[in-house]
C-alpha cells in the first residue's frame, strides 16, 4: 500500500440551509460541533437530505488518492448496522482496501450533518457514534508496516483509546502525516497537537486559522518562522490566498485557482491533502504537490459533497 488512512468512519448527511437555521440552532458557521444522537435527530427532523455518502476527513482524502490511481487502504470503526454496512460498501466501491472487521456494538455508526449555506460554507454537526471509540486493537499492524505513509486526522484525537491507537500507529509507521482538522480540535487539544507537530509528524496539514491558533501567532510571518524552525513539512491552505508549504528554510507558494463556481466547500481541505500526498508519495516536487492539491480542491468545491466522481 502507498498510504493507509486512519480516521473517523462517518456517514455524511448533506443538507442545504439558510443562515437563520444556524442562528436559530446556536451553530457557528464553518465550524464543527459534536452533538449527541438526540440532538442530531432533532436537527435532521426539519431538513431535506440532498445526499448521503461515506465520509470522514481522512476517508475523503483516501478516496481521492484512490481516484488518482494510488493503492490505498483505510482503518475506521463502524458498527455492524445499516449505516455501517453502507459505509463499508461505499469505501470498497472506490477501490480502497478496508482494514476493519465490523461487529455488533451497542453504539451506532457515526454520522455527520453537513449544513450548506447559500455562500457555499459548510457547518458540521457530528455524532461520532462508534467511530470515536477506535482503540489500538483496531489498528492492524501489517497494514501500517506495509504502507509508505500513515495519514491521520485531528478529529480522531482524544485521550484514552483513540490516543493509544495514534501512538501505536506512530510506533509502526514508516512516515506519518496528519491534518489538524478544525479550529475546534486545535483549541481542545492545543498542547497535544503542538507536541505531535513538533515531535511525531513528518507532514502536518492545517488551514491558516488552525495553525495561527495552534502557535498563538500574531501574523502569518510568525507562522512562516515557526515552519522554518520546525524542520518538518508544514502545509497550509489559505483559502483565496492559495497555499504554502514550508520545509526547512524553504517556502513554496501556490496561488488559488480563479473564477470558480463555488457550490460547496465540503471536502476542500480533504481533497487538497489527497492531491498533495499523491505528489509526495509519487516523488513529485513540493511545488508540484501544492499544485496537485490546489487542482483537486478546486474541482471538489464546484460540486456538492466530497467525492469527485
Amino acid at each position: 500500500m502507498k498510504i493507509v488512512g486512519i480516521g473517523n468512519a462517518i456517514v455524511d448527511v448533506i443538507c442545504k440551509v439558510n443562515n437563520e437555521f444556524l442562528d436559530k440552532n446556536g451553530l457557528i458557521k464553518s465550524t464543527m460541533k459534536l452533538v449527541d444522537e438526540n440532538e442530531f435527530k432533532k436537527l435532521l427532523s426539519n431538513l431535506t437530505i440532498e445526499e448521503t455518502v461515506a465520509g470522514g476527513s481522512v476517508a475523503n482524502s483516501i478516496v481521492g488518492l484512490s481516484q488518482l490511481g494510488n493503492k490505498v487502504s483505510f482503518i475506521g470503526k463502524v458498527n455492524d448496522d445499516e449505516l455501517g454496512n453502507k459505509y463499508e460498501e461505499s469505501v470498497v466501491k472506490e477501490n480502497v482496501t478496508y482494514f476493519y472487521n465490523k461487529k455488533k456494538e451497542d453504539t451506532p455508526t457515526g454520522t455527520c450533518l453537513i449544513l450548506i449555506t447559500p455562500d457555499s460554507e459548510r457547518t458540521m454537526c457530528t455524532f461520532l457514534g462508534i467511530a470515536g471509540k477506535i482503540s489500538e486493537q483496531d489498528i492492524q499492524e501489517d497494514a501500517i508496516k506495509q504502507s509508505e505513509l500513515v495519514f491521520l486526522e485531528g478529529y480522531l484525537w482524544d485521550e484514552g483509546d483513540p490516543k493509544a491507537a495514534f501512538e501505536k500507529a506512530f510506533k509502526l509507521a514508516n512516515k506519518t502525516a496528519m491534518s489538524l482538522s478544525d479550529q475546534f480540535c486545535v483549541e481542545r487539544h492545543k498542547t497535544s497537537f503542538l507536541d505531535l507537530v513538533k515531535n511525531k509528524l513528518d507532514i502536518t496539514f492545517a488551514n491558516e486559522q488552525e495553525i495561527v491558533h495552534l502557535i498563538g501567532a500574531k501574523s502569518f510571518n510568525e507562522v512562516l518562522d515557526f515552519g522554518k524552525d520546525l524542520g518538518k513539512l508544514l502545509v497550509i491552505t489559505r483559502s483565496d490566498k492559495g497555499s504554502v508549504a514550508i520545509h526547512n528554510n524553504e517556502v513554496f507558494e501556490c496561488e488559488s485557482e480563479k473564477n470558480l463556481t463555488l457550490i460547496d466547500l465540503t471536502g476542500a481541505g480533504d481533497l487538497f491533502a489527497a492531491g498533495f500526498l499523491h505528489g509526495n508519495i509519487n516523488k513529485m516536487s513540493i511545488q508540484e504537490s501544492l499544485q496537485k492539491g490546489t487542482e483537486m480542491a478546486s474541482k471538489i468545491i464546484q460540486k456538492i459533497g466530497a467525492r469527485l466522481n
